[in-house]
């Protein structure tokens, strides 16, 4: 019945927003009019995760990327311009940072510990 996931970043700079995911992180995507571009992502996976007393809220979403290779991702993510916030940390179901992208975002990358 459900066929995919459709994810959403609300951007006060939309525009480069979508320039940054399509010209920096590589990601294709389909013009759906006037430079709005729709995003093909190649594989998901979706989590529930619990509120914790102090973290974060319920009701909230949050989006990640993930890859193979967490260092060669950040490697060729640097030499296109991307900014990392943080050097990678094991969180124990994966190695984790986390880079900006245009509109305030600080948006997590990892490389999966589990098994696709």
């Amino acid at each position: 019945m459900i066929h995919g996931l459709h994810a959403m970043f609300y951007s006060s700079k939309a525009a480069e927003l979508r320039e940054f995911f399509r010209d920096k992180l590589g990601l294709d995507g389909t013009d759906v009019g006037d430079g709005w571009l729709i995003f093909d992502i190649p594989e998901a996976d979706l989590g529930v995760h619990p509120t914790e007393r102090g973290g974060v809220a319920s009701g909230t979403a949050d989006v990640s990327f993930y890859c193979d290779d967490v260092e060669a991702t950040i490697e060729t993510l640097r030499a296109r311009g991307v900014e990392f916030t943080q050097e990678v940390e094991d969180h124990g179901y994966g190695l984790v940072t986390f880079f900006k992208a245009p509109g305030d975002f600080v948006i997590q990358l990892y490389q999966p510990k589990y098994r696709k």
